[in-house]
């Protein structure tokens, strides 16, 4: 018998009760002790590795997105972009790669309502011919910040205070006041978008700027947008209060439901692309995660569809154990010099390092699913069957060898070493615009929800005065009325 042949199942398959090492256990139900009432014994092996099993069943929640649900299906490609990518799971329409998608809230933790003012995840891992990719992204097509410098600080600031452990307002507008960047987050946040009705009925987004590199050796930019086929519907504040109040797990629920009745939730993915070469001509930075793309000048290209027809076979193992890095990509697709994505590129493997173990991409869920080779192995939880005697690169006795070349962009850097901002903020066009885009009771409701964060009794005068401020500089009316309702003058 081959012992290698079989994987660690919890299924019925021992007719006895037994420990993890296999040995019968002929009484689950006493302590082993000194006579009827104890003291118990050390001895008791069984007792010791139930309650230690016990003690360690809960990894580290995530420090965000530890509120989330995951289902799976697959992608298919609709519409040839081969001319921009070559990308073996993009290389033609009718292709289908399987996926795994998971949702999340992203500030509160693991036991919150799913009914909180937050963004939502919306990660994406393609199982391809050529490894893993794994888009994460958000329902927002923009980001709160633009160098990952100040991502701590900005998790730290949305989290609750550390004394109280309460989340609040004026935390949030102390520090955001500094990142004036952030004007354009916001607007989506205290928008009405900012309570989904469920996962299924709300946009993803790639957020971060990618490369596409066709086999020329071409690239262009890229950003990735889900569009739901059932549209985007979403919860005002007291419709949040009322769903909130009676179930809070109602995304996961609606998710898990749907799926389980035959009513598959489905995504169109669309791509905006920006020729590299022309980058300056614009009046905004292409890889600043603060900005969208015009859709008038970069206009939504459609590449394919996600269908989600299959609920987790258990969540543990295939929501809390799943785990997402930007870094992971596939030839065709390469970074970009996006600051934040380039620091999501170490951030993202190693918080998973430290919250699932050294060897996280061995779990079923995150390992790819074609063939890999490489001298990785031993460390905390490697179950990993080797036989090897050489374990390093190069060798004659291991046929492995280097893979072909991908083309991947090969700009000239230069430039002198610093810690700068980049040089097109231009901070308050877009959220002005998109303000101006509402309907007045949309509006009303915007400024509702700014009224009541900026009167937190601890949001200072001066902190207060600069918000309106930059909410004057993206539109004056929105600015005008924040300060005769809260009865302040802008700070320009």
């Amino acid at each position: 018998m081959d012992p290698t042949k079989f994987r660690p199942s919890s299924d019925f398959n021992s007719p006895y009760w037994t420990t993890n090492s296999g040995a019968p256990v002929w009484n689950n139900n006493s302590s082993l002790t000194v006579g009827s009432r104890g003291p118990i014994l050390l001895e008791d092996y069984h007792l010791i590795e139930k309650i230690a099993q016990f003690d360690r069943e809960r990894i580290p929640e995530r420090v965000v997105h530890a509120r989330g649900a995951s289902a799976k299906g697959f992608f298919e490609v609709t519409h040839d972009i081969s001319h921009l990518t070559c990308a073996d799971f993009l290389r033609a329409p009718a292709v289908q790669t399987p996926v795994i998608v998971r949702f999340s809230t992203v500030i509160h933790e693991r036991g919150s309502p799913e009914t909180l003012r937050d963004p939502r995840g919306f990660a994406v891992k393609f199982y391809t011919r050529e490894g893993n990719f794994d888009l994460v992204g958000n329902n927002f097509p923009v980001f709160f910040i633009r160098d990952g410098m100040k991502f701590p600080d900005m998790v730290h600031a949305l989290k609750p205070n550390p004394k109280t452990h309460i989340q609040d307002n004026w935390r949030i507008m102390d520090f955001f006041s500094h990142h004036p960047e952030s004007l354009n987050m916001f607007t989506f946040l205290f928008d009405d978008l900012g309570i989904p009705l469920n996962y299924r009925h709300m946009d993803g987004s790639g957020v971060n700027t990618y490369t596409l590199i066709n086999k020329a050796g071409k690239a262009h930019y890229v950003k990735f947008h889900w569009k739901p086929t059932c549209g985007v519907k979403c919860l005002l504040d007291d419709e949040a209060v009322t769903v909130g109040g009676s179930n809070h797990s109602h995304a996961t629920k609606d998710l898990y439901d749907s799926i389980d009745a035959g009513n598959y939730p489905e995504w169109t993915l669309y791509i905006q692309t920006i020729d590299p070469d022309f980058e300056d001509t614009f009046d905004f930075d292409p890889l600043d995660v603060t900005k969208t793309w015009p859709e008038d000048i970069f206009p939504l290209q459609p590449v394919g569809r996600l269908v989600l027809n299959r609920n987790v076979d258990n969540f543990f193992a295939e929501n809390e154990q799943l785990a997402f890095c930007p870094a992971i990509i596939v030839p065709g697709i390469y970074y970009s010099n996006d600051k934040l994505l380039q620091t999501r590129i170490f951030s993202y493997a190693d918080t998973q390092r430290h919250r699932l173990g050294p060897n996280y991409l061995m779990l079923p869920v995150n390992a790819p699913k074609c063939a890999h080779h490489n001298n990785h192995y031993d460390g905390s939880m490697n179950f990993m069957h080797r036989n090897e005697e050489v374990d390093y690169f190069p060798s004659r006795f291991d046929p492995a060898r280097h893979a072909e070349q991908v083309p991947i962009p090969n700009p000239v850097l230069s430039g002198k070493r610093e810690k700068s901002i980049i040089v097109k903020e231009n901070n308050f066009k877009q959220p002005g615009e998109r303000y101006r885009s509402w309907e007045s009771d949309r509006q009303e409701r915007y400024i509702c929800r700014w009224i009541d964060a900026l009167s937190d009794p601890r949001v200072t005068p001066e902190i207060r005065s600069i918000w309106i401020s930059y909410w004057s500089q993206a539109d004056m009316s929105l600015g005008q009325k924040l300060a005769s309702r809260l009865n302040t003058k802008p700070n320009m």
